[in-house]
């Protein structure tokens, strides 16, 4: 099988087609695209999601952090609560679990968030360090926004820049070859990217003003989380190249290794479908608060699509991440 995550058809055939007990208490369930499981908890709904850290060997307490509070806040809310599993290889050393704790710790106090359960260990099933952690949020039932609540007409919304945690992961992991191709500044700007990669700001803010959805990008990049959202939500999409926000230190790492950015991993960025006569008002939020914005396109009946000069490409539903061809 390929590495990344499982693509839509193997998800639905042997992961969702396998899950057969269904709680009236759950309200939104495992979904293509869908970020978090919601349950029901009276007046309130408690959000929940999970995710591992497995493209990138450094930072990988930081990125556990942000990447799973990030699922959360795409759904409106704001992450509360962290568990961390930690499974390490046996030569890996108390210096390097303490480093890993270290970041988690400054990164969640950041948000906000307690880190408040977990499980670690030294094991021989995995060769490097893997992270997996659940984040928790809480909100009332009737202010939750999901991946499938975009409609026709919707304008999309991408905040930040293509392939945002790409760019970083492989400055950091990659220091090394690309310090014989690309200046030292550069190099330190692609990684300062990383510290980009929370989206809980942004979707606080979509979730106070009405977006209908919101999907942060990690594994497929851009072009794969834009096909989720319209899979989710049953639409289709006309996506602009020329609109779509990509920083220099990304395109020249990209046309290095000749990777696609806009099927990058790209934590940090959101995705945020509003109606148009709320975009205004949104991207106005969003730059007040430091978040650059950008309309990148809009919600149509049927077809997914992405159009470079007049001409239309079909999006196709993502595969494994650009980034590892490369890590």
């Amino acid at each position: 099988m390929k590495i990344g995550k499982l693509d839509s058809q193997l998800l639905e055939k042997v992961i969702f087609n396998n899950i057969k007990l269904h709680r009236k208490e759950v309200m939104v369930r495992p979904g293509i695209g869908e970020d978090c499981a919601v349950v029901d908890f009276g007046e309130y709904a408690l959000i929940m999601s999970t995710d591992p850290i497995t493209g990138a060997a450094s930072e990988v307490g930081r990125l556990a952090v942000h990447i799973n509070c990030n699922d959360i806040a795409s759904n409106g809310v704001e992450p509360l609560g962290l568990m961390m599993t930690i499974l390490a290889p046996e030569e890996t050393t108390e210096e390097e679990i303490d480093e890993i704790m270290k970041q988690a710790s400054t990164e969640a106090a950041k948000l906000n968030v307690e880190i408040i359960g977990g499980h670690t260990e030294i094991t021989g099933a995995v060769n490097r360090i893997v992270i997996s952690a659940t984040a928790i949020g809480r909100q009332l039932k009737t202010d939750i926004v999901k991946t499938s609540g975009a409609k026709v007409g919707d304008k999309i919304i991408m905040t930040k820049t293509a392939g945002l945690e790409g760019t970083g992961i492989i400055a950091h992991d990659l220091e090394e070859k690309l310090s014989l191709i690309f200046s030292r500044e550069m190099i330190e700007s692609a990684k300062k990217m990383v510290d980009k990669i929370s989206v809980v700001k942004e979707g606080i803010i979509a979730g106070k003003i009405g977006a209908s959805s919101m999907h942060d990008v990690t594994e497929g990049g851009i072009l794969g989380a834009v096909w989720e959202i319209c899979k989710a939500s049953k639409v289709g999409c006309n996506i602009y190249l020329d609109r779509i926000p990509i920083a220099e230190e990304t395109k020249k790492i990209c046309d290095f290794f000749d990777i696609d950015p806009l099927k990058l991993i790209s934590s940090g960025t959101m995705l945020i479908t509003i109606t148009g006569d709320k975009k205004d008002q949104l991207i106005k939020n969003l730059n007040e608060s430091g978040i650059d914005a950008s309309v990148i396109g809009e919600i149509t009946q049927e077809g997914r699509y992405i159009v470079r000069h007049d001409e239309q490409t079909e999006i196709q539903p993502p595969e494994s991440d650009e980034l590892y061809k490369v890590i």
